[in-house]
Formats: C-alpha cells, structure tokens, sequence
C-alpha cells in the first residue's frame, strides 16, 4: 500500500485515519483516473465529489475557487414564463438609458465640467434588471430596498429618473452645474439631491462597507423590536478595481460571520479600473470569488453570455476551461479589440483541441464571444444571479458580473485603458450608437453638431410600462424620504441638572460625565431604546462597561456561552436585542454603524439616536471621510472623542496624543465641534443637540447636523454652574469667573489679562490665574471656550451678512465689549485650533497651544514641554503685557528664571 499522501507533509497527517487501506484506494482511484483521463476529468470528479458532500451536509472546507465559467447555467436560468417581464421593453428602456447617460455627459463637456460614460454603459443591464424586477421602493413599508449605487454610473440613474418623469431636460443640462439650484450633482449625494440619493458611495471604499453595516443595522432594527425591516434587502453595486480599497473587504467577515442574507453585493467586473487593467497579469474574479468564499460568503458568477453556450459544448476535453482560467484579464481585455484572426491564433491556438474547435467556429461566432457575449450583458442571466441570491439563505451573496467596459459606446471605447476619462463621443459615434440600440432618432435631431436626448413620450408603451414595474415594486427607486417624524420628547431635566451643583471634592473627568449622563438618558422611558451606544473595543476604558448587563451587547446569535466574569455585577452580556454595539477594533466599522443609525430617521422613518465614542485620536485622523460621507447623508447623532487633547493622557505618546482633531472637524460644514471643559457643559451641549437634530428646531436651523464632542479622563474636581450662562456654552464661549469673584486679593488699579481656554485647559488657566495674582499683581479673568469652531462659524456668518447690507456682530466680539485688556487664548491642542477666532477679537491676541508630535510622560512634563501648563500661561501672560508696557519687561525674565522655563 503506498501512502496516500506522499511526502508533503499535511495538516490531515495529525487526525487518526481509522482505514488506511480505503484512504489508499480513494488515491488510487484518483491517479487511476489521472492517467487514463487526464487531469482535468480528475479535477472535475473530486469537484462534482465535494460539491455532492456538502449538498449532503458534511462539513468540509470550501474549495475557493471554481472555474472562470458561469455559477448558474444556461439550463437553470428562468423561463420566459418565471422570468415575468417583457424582454424586449426592457431592452428598448435600456437603450434609451444608455443613449441619454452619453448625451448628458458629452452635452455637458463643452463646459469642461467632466463626468463618466464608460462605466454605465457596461453596467446597465446590471441596473435595468434590478429596477425591473427586484428592488423595492418605499411607497409599502416606508423602507424598501436600500440601494448603494456605484458613484461613477450615476448618470445612467439620471437617465432613467429622465425617463420616467422625474427628471427633465434642463436637469440633464445642468449635470455637475449645480451654483444655480437646478443641477445634478457629479455622484450620490444625499445632502446636494435629497429626494433621490440615499446613499453616497463615492470615495470609493466606502460604499461596501457602509451596506455592510447597514445590512446589519436592519437586523439590529428588527431584532431590538424598533421596526420590522426584515423585508428589506441592501444592494450595493461596486467595480472591480474599487474592491482594492481596504474599506471595500474589512467587514466581510462580519457580514458571514452574522449571516447577513439580507445583504448583495454586485461588483461590475469590467477587468478594468481608473488607468487600465485590474488585474493585468492575474485574474481579478477568480481573485474576489476566493477572497469572498475564505470569508464566507456565497459567490455567484455570470461571467458568458448565451453565445459561449456552444463552445462550451465542445469542450470534451477540458482545454477550454483550461485556456480561459490562464488567459490573464489584460490579455482578454485585448481579444475584445482584436479580429477574428488574433484570437485564433492567440486564443486557440495555445492548445490542439482548441485549434480543432476554432475550426468548427466562423469568425462571426468568435467576435460574438469575445466582443459581445457577457453574462452582465444579458438579462436573463443577470435575473437569475439575482434570483439565486434572494434565494440563498444564511450569508450574504456577491455577485461577479463580467462585463466590458464602454459596452455599445463604440470601437473608440470599449476596453480601452483611457475610457474612464472619455468624456464625450462624436456625433458619427452617436449616430453609430443609434443604430446598434434601434432608437428611433433622426439625423435631423442633431441640431449644430449637439446630440438630442431621446424620449419615446410621456404616455409611451416604454414609460408606461417602466412606471407599472415601479408601481408593482412599492415606487420609485432610487429615492430618500424624510418621513414626517413628530419631534421626540425631551428628557426630564433632572439628567441635565444632576451635575448643576458640580462633584464638591470628589474628581470626575468629563468622559466620566458624559457616560453618567448616557445612562440616565438611556433610562428615559420615552427615548431611552432609540439610543445606539457605538464603541470600538474600548468601553472598559471609558468606563462604560457597567452599561453590559443592563443595556446588553448586541449579537444576532445572543450569548452562547457562559461569560467568565458571570459572577460579576458588570458581567459581559451579549443579547440578540442587545442595545450596545461594540464592534471590536475597527473605528471604521464603528464609523458605518453610526452613519446607520444616525440616518434611520430616513431609511426606515425611526430617529435613532447613536452616540460613537472612541479614543480621540483614531476618530477624525483615522476615519474622517467617512464623517464627511455622514454630513453628505445627513447623518444625526453624537461623536465622542474620549481620552481627549495632546497632553491629557500618561504614557500613551505620539501615535495617542491628539492635538488636532478639532482642526480636521472644522472642515466639515455638519460637524458641531465643542471642547467642553466641566461637566454642566457636557449636559447644556448634549441637551442643545438633542431640541436641534430631535426636537423642535428653530426656524431656519438645519437639523441635519451632527455633534462633536472632546472629553478627558483627567480626573478633577467640577465646579458647580454658573447662573445665565447656557447661552454661552452653545455659542461657545462665556466669562467663567473674574480674579474678584475668585476670591483674589489685587493691589489698586492691577493689570489685567483675559485668559481663554477650553477642555482641560482651563484647569491650567484657573491655575495661572492665582499665580497672576498672588506672586505678580496681574488680574486674570478666566473664559471657558467650549466651541472655538462655532464662534469662528458665527463670524464667518456676520462677515457674508455685512456683504449683504445686514449689520450683524460676532458673537465672540459681543461677549468681549468694552473689554481693553489683552487676550491670551489657550487650548491642549495646536494654536491653530483658538487661532481660529483670531481676526474678530479686537482685543490684543496671543495664544498657546501643543504643536508638534505627542509624547509619552506625565502629564505635567507633557504640559510643560509644550508650554501650555500653568507657569507658561503666566510668563505668555506677562509677555503680552510687557508688550503693552503694563509690566515691566524684567518681570518676564524673572518669571521664566523663576519657574524654571
């Protein structure tokens, strides 16, 4: 008996083989069938032999890659009958679409506004299907399917709004012109066309993730009994090239892991991307169905049309699959430009049997194949992947869609490398296009050289018969509702007012404040269950990890198992209506939720109210464009960067050390960003954030806004509120105490500095004022700044209204009239973040802030290695008065001499 195994040591070589004379046979009949069949007959009967055992229900590994042919053959597709639709409207509304995407785009740049033919135009029928048959709008349940368009095809959706009536022709026109309020704009973007686009989807990446996530936050919807979404399925359409963004596969295990059946992915594999071939020498399906399938998923490929059908008959052999697994994609990419004669030569004749068959072939039938016949160009094909994955229950499916890219736009742009960046076709190339779809468009239509956009009419069998499969499918798609929500009850005063008095001796940092008033708003019987608690692996650290047993960990599969800290009063508690998500190390994952949950109040008509909070600097540094992708979805909710400010935590130094998060949300026109600096300011912002985005909004204030907020784990003591001063805190920024209502002793007549600080600065500030005081005679009155960027927004707002003719003050200069004393600005972040309000202070300015890269040390040294601790603060303080010749400059010296700076 010789060893079934041979040599090559095997991860089988540990298991116990119980009858190693039937593992011998079983080898021996494989290399029996080896040499009289040759190889490929034996790679099929051990694929037909695993393939049977799995469909027996033994639990074998799966094999990651099949052949580069079809998942469902030609035999199993619907009939005409099961197919349900009229084919040849289909056609004729897809033609139309196609024609109209490529008027827009070339009418359009003559204006050097740009915009993407190629990638619609071998998409389309990838989208006609799905329109047709399968998605669902909203008109039934309020929120039908959720589309996640590929951004690049979206000028197929605006042809095809076009058509049926919800677009026209001046919208076409002003595609990518929107200064005038009646363009299109370039992709997806809810927040620029908030009645069609739901989702947007371009930076590229992000698109697969947020449909991801957003398939699992319906099932958290259904789950925790908010709403019943489980009729909804998430559709996210991508390109091949997009799946090399790391966004595009970082949740796919998750999606497998939760058996996200609600869930498809439908990637456009046109071989190529932006600059040329995907995958130039390799093969980028069989690369994705591998990637797809180790993850879990179930992978479907409709990779050949109809015509393949009688190659595929031939092949007795084997050599056809053989040849078309090896055959690289640039090289295919180059058979669909070549004649009759290169690919029989290239492609066949590699291989005897090939030669053979190409010989049974007439040069029509081989153009057929290679130049037209692909399974994402034939309807029937693509309903019956799309069927299979409705169909697939327990993991999400993707769909591989062969395709050529620049299909029907001409031999000037299907398959070239530079069609991404073709902007326009030529009238002849237009007039060519015509005749391939049969629309009927007359020479005569061509006015000036400028191609007509086509309409069949209003009342058209075309129209009629596109608004009828609509109808029948719950209503137009792709379409944003805001549903009329009634605004949601404000919680009990009682949340808010319980850190009024301040915490007497006891320390308490801010993050530790805003997690004690998570709670008790958790608890509202109201409001309490629309809260969606979003952490990243990180609640211990945060202290949230009392939250576990009461609120539970979300996990569709509950608890399995007995946690080891059962015994314990904050045990670990996973529950299928668990209300927190805490998603492992992933802030991008943690990110996708957020945007879930924060636009709800869209997708499915419930306000959600989700607050993410991470460790500060892996938010707006790790994960900001997608916090750009939440204010173009009009996301609402609370962003939390906890462990806040460049100096605020011990040890942790430079890849921790965040001095700039605050600079990167001022970019982003949804973000509300504040630095609260005492606990009752956590409760006025997170109480104003709730009235604005959930309740009743004022006149004229855009809820579709979110809120940012930095909290430190600086223990220390809170002071009690002041009276009057809510208003400030929501402006950002109000006169805490003054050196007499601090009980400070000043001769007659002191100098006097204001001292504006915000966060954990104001610690220092307070601190530098007794010095000011005490050991130099200064007078310092303390400011908290609790939002640098809103204060700088309201200016900004006085500015564009003086250039109206309004008269309007900012704020910050109201709150410091009739003030002649100088400012001194400070913050545990860069100068540029209170630098921002620089040029509306009339007062003589000056600032500190912690440039330059973090570093690990107590707090103390990292305070005074950036010149921001107390002792700093004084020798800036009498630096800027020295200037102003209220000190005597030796005071400056002294001081630094003094404090050994």
């Amino acid at each position: 008996m010789t060893d079934p195994v041979g040599k090559i040591p095997s991860e089988l070589d540990q298991l116990p083989d119980r009858d190693t004379e039937e593992t011998a046979e079983w080898a021996a009949s494989l290399d029996a069938v080896t040499k009289a069949a040759g190889p490929h007959r034996a790679a099929y009967l051990m694929r037909r032999t695993l393939q049977h055992a799995e469909g027996a229900g033994l639990a074998l590994p799966k094999l990651l890659e099949t052949d580069y042919v079809n998942t469902i053959p030609t035999s199993a597709e619907p009939s005409v009958t099961e197919f349900g639709g009229d084919e040849e409207m289909e056609r004729k509304i897809t033609a139309w679409n196609r024609w109209n995407a490529a008027a827009m785009v070339t009418r359009g740049s003559k204006y050097g506004v740009g915009g993407h033919i190629a990638t619609f135009a071998s998409a389309a029928w990838l989208y006609e299907t799905g329109f047709n048959h399968f998605f669902k709008g909203k008109e039934a349940d309020g929120s039908g399917d959720q589309l996640y368009i590929q951004g690049h095809a979206s000028p197929g959706i605006y042809a095809r709004a076009f058509l049926d009536g919800r677009l026209n022709e001046a919208h076409l026109d002003n595609f990518r012109q929107e200064a005038g309020g009646n363009g299109l704009p370039s992709y997806p973007h809810p927040r620029r066309l908030p009645w069609l686009w739901e989702f947007p989807t371009v930076s590229m990446g992000l698109g697969p993730l947020s449909a991801i996530y957003q398939a699992r936050f319906n099932r958290y919807l259904t789950n925790r009994s908010i709403k019943d979404v489980s009729a909804s399925h998430v559709w996210a359409f991508l390109g091949d090239g997009e799946m090399d963004e790391p966004e595009s596969t970082a949740a796919l295990a998750l999606a497998a892991r939760e058996g996200l059946d609600n869930l498809t992915f439908v990637i456009n594999c046109n071989l190529q991307r932006l600059d040329g071939p995907v995958r130039a020498n390799f093969k980028i399906v069989q690369e994705l169905e591998a990637q797809f399938r180790g993850a879990g998923w179930n992978v479907v490929k409709s990779l050949w049309g109809n015509a393949w059908d009688e190659l595929f008959a031939l092949d007795t052999t084997g050599a056809l699959v053989r040849r078309l697994r090896e055959v690289p994609d640039a090289q295919v990419q180059t058979y669909q430009t070549r004649d009759a004669a290169y690919i029989r030569q290239d492609f066949f004749g590699k291989d005897p049997a090939l030669v053979a068959m190409a010989q049974l072939l007439s040069d029509d039938k081989i153009l057929e194949c290679f130049h037209l016949s692909r399974g994402g160009h034939e309807p029937r094909k693509v309903y019956a992947a799309y069927k299979a994955a409705l169909e697939f229950k327990g993991a999400p499916t993707v769909i591989l869609a062969q395709t050529v890219k620049g299909f029907t736009l001409g031999e000037g742009f299907a398959s070239k490398n530079a069609n991404h960046q073709m902007k326009k076709l030529t009238t002849d190339e237009f007039k060519n296009m015509r005749d391939l779809l049969e629309l009927p468009i007359s020479d005569a239509q061509f006015v000036d050289g400028q191609v007509p956009y086509g309409h069949p009419g209003a009342d058209s069998p075309e129209v009629r018969y596109l608004q009828e499969r609509r109808a029948a499918l719950g209503g137009p798609a792709p379409a944003r509702r805001t549903h009329p929500l009634a605004p949601l009850p404000a919680p009990a005063d009682k949340a808010f007012a319980a850190f009024d008095k301040g915490s007497g001796s006891q320390s308490m940092a801010t993050t530790m404040a805003f997690v004690r008033l998570m709670k008790d708003l958790i608890r509202d019987k109201e409001t309490g269950k629309r809260w969606v608690p979003i952490v990243p692996d990180e609640a211990r650290t945060f202290g949230m990890e009392s939250l576990f047993p009461s609120l539970g960990i979300y996990s569709p599969k509950g608890q399995t198992y007995e946690p080891v800290d059962r015994d314990q009063l904050m045990y670990y508690k996973e529950a299928v209506n668990g209300q927190i998500l805490n998603e492992g190390i992933t802030e991008a994952g943690s990110m996708a939720d957020f945007i879930a949950a924060s636009t709800a109040y869209s997708t499915h008509g419930e306000a959600m109210i989700p607050f993410y909070i991470f460790y500060s600097m892996f938010g707006w540094q790790r994960t900001a464009d997608q916090m750009w992708q939440l204010g173009d979805q009009l996301g609402r909710g609370f962003l939390v960067g906890a462990t806040a400010g460049r100096t605020t935590l011990t040890g942790e130094g430079l890849q921790h050390a965040d001095g700039h998060s605050p600079v990167i949300a001022a970019t982003n026109p949804a973000a509300l960003t504040y630095d609260p600096a005492f606990a009752y300011e956590v409760a006025v912002i997170v109480k104003e954030g709730l009235r604005r985005m959930y309740g009743e909004a004022a006149e004229g204030e855009d809820q579709n806004v979110f809120y940012y907020l930095t909290v430190y784990n600086e223990p220390m003591p809170q002071p009690a509120k002041p009276s009057g001063v809510d208003e400030g805190i929501v402006k950002g920024l109000y006169r805490f105490n003054t050196a007499e209502s601090a009980g400070l002793d000043l001769p007659a007549n002191a100098s006097r500095i204001q001292l504006l600080s915000s966060g954990t600065a104001i610690h220092w500030a307070l601190e530098a004022q007794k010095l000011l005081a005490a050991e130099w005679g200064v007078g310092a009155d303390v400011w908290s700044a609790t939002s640098w960027t809103e204060l700088r927004r309201d200016a900004l707002e006085a500015d564009a209204a003086l250039l109206r003719g309004e008269e309007q003050v900012p704020y910050v200069r109201k709150a410091l009239e009739g003030i002649e004393s100088p400012v001194l600005a400070v913050s545990d972040y860069m100068r540029q973040v209170p630098d921002q309000i620089a040029q509306w202070v009339e007062q003589d300015w000056s600032s500190l802030g912690a440039d330059g890269f973090g570093l690990s040390d107590t707090r103390d040294a990292a305070r005074r290695h950036f010149g921001v601790d107390a002792q700093s603060i004084v020798v800036a303080a009498l630096a800027q008065l020295a200037r102003r010749g209220e000190v005597p400059a030796s005071a400056v010296k002294e001081a630094r001499e003094r404090y050994g700076l």
